[in-house]
């Protein structure tokens, strides 16, 4: 709770320009959304960039960061579409980079730059994650949202490893399929499902 409390009044702070708020949520994230990045591209020097871009993106929209939305949440949908674009744009440059990249994620669609699809990611995905049983929701925000490893969620939540790799592996079906199932044109043009999939 304190932890919640403590991003809550950062959140307002930021939105007021605060600088020393923005350092507090940098330090607070910053391992998390660098982990997640470089999963997807793979690549050190460009994942540390990708890092910046997203942090400069979150001062600047400091005004559309809503209070009751994790800012985990915000970093998360932006890195995947920012290391997305990186990833559509080395496969144009050079066909060496293709073969690294999974062909879905060669081939899904983003706007990174525009504010409505990351507004309606972040809407659906909450809608999703927030529909999950109690532990499992627990589990997928601790993994992907904060970027804790499944030993570390494992010790802090009681469970064995196998029961978190477990429960993040049905939580990431059960919010593919009630995206697919409730929201199939959305999920198809802004490929939100495969922030909760690729990151494994």
């Amino acid at each position: 709770m304190k932890d919640f409390d403590e991003e809550i009044a950062d959140i307002i702070a930021f939105g007021r320009d605060d600088t020393l708020a923005f350092n507090r949520l940098y330090q607070r994230y910053h391992k998390s959304v660098h982990a997640n990045i470089l999963k997807l591209v793979k690549c050190p020097e460009a994942s540390v960039e990708l890092l910046q871009d997203v942090f400069v993106s979150l001062w600047q929209n400091r005004d559309r960061i809503h209070q009751d939305r994790s800012v985990s949440s915000w970093l998360f949908v932006v890195s995947y579409n920012m290391s997305l674009n990186f990833i559509r744009k080395k496969v144009k440059e050079s066909l060496i980079f293709v073969d690294e990249y999974p062909l879905d994620l060669r081939n899904a669609e983003t706007s990174a730059s525009e504010d409505e699809p990351i507004d309606m990611q972040l809407q659906l995905l909450d809608e999703a994650v927030s529909g999950l049983p109690r532990r499992k929701q627990q589990v997928f925000h601790m993994c992907r949202y904060e970027g804790k490893s499944k030993k570390d969620v494992a010790e802090l939540l009681g469970l064995s490893v196998r029961t978190v790799e477990n429960y993040l592996k049905d939580a990431n079906r059960m919010v593919k399929d009630y995206l697919w199932d409730k929201y199939p044109e959305q999920v198809g043009k802004i490929g939100v499902v495969l922030l909760t999939l690729y990151f494994v």
